[in-house]
């Protein structure tokens, strides 16, 4: 059975350690054959944790023949963003000058899953310091080769997830998103993903010291799993949920809400904003739709989704104020060129006065607020992911027209984690070679009706992955 460990759901994987089907040992040592057969073509993986994973398989299976209770996640592995301290491995965010820094504990969300059962098998490549770019290229590692297409992106910034679940090499893959960064590669790459509430999650975003960071930084990131199926995503939403001394802004929230009146509305909007979309993805959306009528919720088009455009450019602005001040220093960490995409940014986008600012602050409640009347009429909405199939690697560095057109593919992921709603990203079907997908965006804390929506359109519409790599 070890062949094909690495074939199974993490809920089977779990299930099979914990019914003595298939030993942690068994179930890791599959997925690091994968791994040494698939990530040279791929490159997905940066910090391979055979010995410690191995390790911890064999401390799993102790406790199995002792007769104690296992976790939900029960020896599956993951692989943990090169963002994301995993305790006593560097946590290098792709830049050589980070190399040696060593993480002193697991970052929250990695304690969570490995409290689960769940083994970090790995780190994964990532943009260097998450800024370079929306392609998975970093300066310590290099280029993250999508397995579908190696002439397009597997997107990002956790695109090194991205591609290690789409092919076997993970069954889970622990990411984290401000605007897109788990739902893009996952969709890019055939996998589904979770972008999480602001508060659903306990993290710890504080990247170099002691120091948090500024409001933009605290409301915009969240962390969140990526997987090949909507039950394992579900999984790993129960495992991270919930309250953490380390971490104020995480909301005791209860992870299932009341059931809501039936049939559910679903807004479904292809081109958010009026900006273009291609028929590839209008597809998706049509075909998601329809697996939702089918599934008896009750799905209307509508023009729009509240304030695009005043909504990108708060975010722009808000962002670029805060980061403005540490940028010299960190632009020198991006190596040559990657320095690119965030500068085309900030010469379009100047920093705010303090003024400005406060103003803006009340802006990002007024838009909240737009979004909650919205989302109360309309529990759930179904929208791109990006707005054009996956494109080729770097588009969004080579020059403005391609930031420009990166930065319009990507406008509702922007938006609704400027918002703070959650996302449920899901495969739709493959075109012209390349998976398709669309997300299922829901009210705050309403995880659980993107949830149940996206496993609807699955069941109808299937699962694209594992796969191997492609030319």
């Amino acid at each position: 059975m070890q062949d094909a460990v690495w074939k199974m759901t993490a809920a089977e994987q779990a299930a099979a350690v914990r019914d003595g089907d298939v030993s942690a040992i068994e179930l890791i040592d599959g997925h690091l054959a994968r791994i040494a057969e698939i990530n040279p073509r791929v490159n997905a993986v940066t910090q391979l944790l055979a010995e410690r994973a191995r390790e911890a398989a064999a401390r799993i299976d102790r406790r199995r023949a002792a007769g104690e209770e296992l976790g939900p996640l029960a020896g599956v592995p993951f692989t943990v963003k090169e963002t994301t301290a995993i305790e006593g491995v560097p946590t290098t965010f792709g830049t050589p000058r980070f190399r040696d820094l060593i993480a002193p504990a697991d970052a929250p969300p990695v304690a969570r899953l490995r409290a689960a059962g769940a083994i970090p098998i790995g780190h994964s490549n990532v943009p260097t310091m998450i800024l370079a770019g929306m392609h998975t290229r970093s300066e310590l590692f290099g280029d993250t080769v999508n397995p579908w297409d190696a002439g397009r992106t597997p997107g990002g910034s956790s695109g090194g997830d991205g591609v290690a679940v789409a092919t076997g090499m993970a069954a889970l893959g622990l990411g984290n998103d401000s605007g897109g960064s788990v739902r893009i590669p996952a969709s890019f790459c055939g996998v589904a993903a979770l972008k999480p509430t602001t508060g659903r999650f306990p993290a710890d975003h504080r990247v170099i010291g002691p120091d948090d960071p500024g409001p933009a930084s605290q409301m915009l990131v969240t962390d969140g799993p990526l997987a090949r199926r909507i039950i394992d995503l579900r999984l790993a939403y129960e495992v991270l949920a919930g309250t953490d001394p380390q971490d104020p802004r995480a909301v005791p929230a209860p992870l299932y809400g009341a059931p809501l009146r039936t049939p559910i509305k679903v807004a479904a909007v292809a081109d958010p904003g009026g900006h273009g979309v291609h028929p590839t993805v209008r597809g998706a959306i049509t075909a998601a739709a329809d697996a939702l009528r089918d599934a008896g919720y009750d799905v209307r088009e509508v023009a729009d989704v509240p304030r695009l455009d005043e909504t990108l450019e708060a975010y722009g602005r808000i962002t670029v104020t805060e980061f403005a001040p540490t940028w010299p220093v960190v632009r020198t960490l991006l190596g040559e060129g990657g320095d690119r995409y965030i500068e085309m940014a900030m010469e379009r986008t100047p920093p705010a006065s303090a003024a400005e600012l406060v103003k803006l602050m009340g802006s990002w409640l007024n838009i909240r607020r737009s979004w909650s009347e919205f989302l109360h009429e309309y529990p759930l909405l179904v929208g791109p992911v990006f707005t054009e199939p996956p494109v080729e690697p770097g588009l969004e560095s080579r020059d403005r027209a391609g930031r420009d057109r990166v930065g319009a593919g990507m406008r509702l992921c922007t938006v609704t984690s400027f918002v703070g709603v959650p996302g449920v990203a899901v495969p739709t079907g493959v075109t012209d070679g390349l998976p398709s997908g669309v997300q299922i965006v829901g009210r705050a804390f309403r995880e659980d009706l993107c949830l149940a929506a996206a496993q609807e359109i699955e069941d109808r519409l299937g699962v694209l992955t594992p796969i191997d790599p492609r030319p």
